[in-house]
């Protein structure tokens, strides 16, 4: 197999495609974003929730993720895109506004597989092993006043990861959600 095409399949199965927790968390960005903000948004994987926000708000947005199939999707789809884990390589400071839809799955470790598909999908054995590493480091790059949109699963316990936010300096209010029969999605909105 050719490296293009090889290349070309690990977008097409190496890289989370928007589902119902993709579009929530650019309907709620969509709603709360200005023009003039710049916007980070961490783990892109498709960059659909990058793309709604620069096409129907006008923000500049910078799509990251630690998946490289991710990055160069994001850059197919014109978007400007980093590869990055988590907020590591941004400056201090930086954005208006950092939007997340994190690996949230409880996973068994036993139950684990060492690809990119696994690793968008599986938030460790309580759902959050991406999402307080997100907690503890995001306040760096959040400009003064800057907002955080972070996804939810009630798999993860909404209300734990509210908690955690706390720890780190943030006030968390639910800007939407939407229930479905194995889960309730929730964005929350984390301000310091």
């Amino acid at each position: 197999m050719g490296k293009d095409l090889a290349e070309r399949r690990g977008l097409e199965t190496d890289v989370y495609q928007p589902a119902e927790d993709s579009q929530l968390l650019a309907d709620a960005a969509c709603d709360r974003l200005e023009t003039e903000d710049l916007v980070l948004e961490v783990g892109t994987g498709s960059g659909y929730v990058a793309d709604r926000i620069a096409t129907e708000v006008g923000a500049r947005v910078v799509a990251a993720d630690v998946n490289p199939y991710a990055t160069r999707n994001a850059r197919d789809r014109g978007l400007e895109a980093v590869q990055a884990d988590l907020v590591s390589p941004f400056r201090a400071d930086t954005f208006d506004a950092v939007a997340f839809n994190p690996p949230y799955l409880p996973t068994d470790p036993d139950h684990e597989w060492d690809d990119w598909m696994e690793r968008a999908l599986s938030g460790g054995e309580d759902g959050r092993a991406v999402i307080d590493p997100f907690l503890e480091t995001v306040s760096r790059v959040l400009a003064p006043g800057g907002v955080v949109l972070l996804l939810v699963s009630s798999l993860t316990g909404v209300d734990a990861v509210v908690e955690r936010a706390g720890e780190e300096g943030f006030s968390a209010v639910a800007v939407a959600d939407e229930s479905f029969p194995f889960e309730t999605l929730t964005v929350l909105e984390l301000v310091r």
